[in-house]
């Protein structure tokens, strides 16, 4: 099984409205990520695009569609077409999300939640396992952004995610702001969050905005919109998390509201100047 291998740097999402600006010259950019369900047709000028830059950067790719979290069967020729999308372009890194988003034949255009109990966690951990080998790659599952608990959840969250680990072998991705969006969500403290999470396991780390807005009762809710720059609390906790595991290649996710390429190149040299910081710390 091929491991996760990005660089320990700052990398973004890629955006085809930036394609031009990329190439243009060099960019002080480590890696770039796509959404896996965008390349999976045959050709074109998505393709001729991720070619391009694949000729000059390390690649991730990030799937939105596999439903890992879901009761019923994985869908054999969804995972058909990655594993084709996997061999042409040998990505550094695979990742999917602890969510569910299909039921019979209807795909939800969402991430959907899903109860914390063992019998989710055998599914889960059944499906990683199929992924992992039809792909003969790492794969690395994100923690969610909630706005729900279930009642009948008997596992932490955290617990979960290390016990899947450790029994299929894959790599986690740590979404920082998933975290502080989540905890801020329930009233839990993000830090605590952190302080179970099994970081040893961490080989990417999301970094993203989030939208503020009131639940019925008026209390504070968090969205995970991804349209705004990175919070100044998400990049304190982003601090917290490298200060513990050392440099992790870290990824801004900028998927609405898209700015201008300097301004996502911004974000990316923000998260590098942390990242480099960190490792200077960490040498002395």
């Amino acid at each position: 099984m091929i491991p996760s291998a990005l660089p320990c740097r700052a990398g973004v999402g890629f955006k085809p409205e930036h394609f031009a600006a990329i190439i243009a010259g060099p960019q002080p950019i480590g890696f770039f990520e796509v959404h896996a369900e965008n390349y999976m047709g045959a050709g074109g000028p998505p393709h001729a695009q991720l070619g391009r830059l694949r000729e000059d950067f390390s690649l991730s790719i990030h799937g939105v569609g596999l439903s890992i979290g879901s009761m019923q069967s994985l869908d054999r020729t969804h995972l058909a077409r990655l594993r084709t999308l996997c061999d042409r372009y040998q990505p550094e890194s695979f990742s999917e999300h602890l969510a569910w988003s299909s039921h019979d034949s209807v795909f939800l255009n969402d991430l959907l939640p899903l109860p914390y109990t063992e019998e989710t966690l055998d599914r889960v951990v059944e499906h990683i396992d199929q992924v992992q080998e039809a792909l003969g790659r790492q794969m690395l599952l994100e923690n969610p952004a909630t706005y729900l608990l279930f009642e009948e959840s008997t596992i932490e969250e955290t617990a979960f995610l290390a016990e899947i680990a450790r029994r299929t072998g894959c790599g986690l991705l740590l979404d920082v702001n998933n975290v502080y969006v989540a905890a801020t969500n329930h009233n839990l403290d993000p830090r605590d969050y952190i302080a179970r999470f099994p970081l040893e396991a961490v080989r990417e780390i999301h970094l993203s905005g989030h939208s503020e807005a009131m639940d019925d009762l008026g209390a504070p809710l968090l969205i995970d919109s991804h349209d705004t720059p990175v919070r100044d609390p998400v990049w304190t906790l982003y601090e917290t998390v490298i200060g513990r595991t050392g440099p992790v290649a870290s990824l801004v996710e900028w998927d609405n509201d898209v700015p201008a390429w300097p301004v996502l190149r911004d974000e990316a040299l923000a998260a590098q100047r942390l990242l480099d910081a960190t490792a200077r710390r960490k040498a002395a």
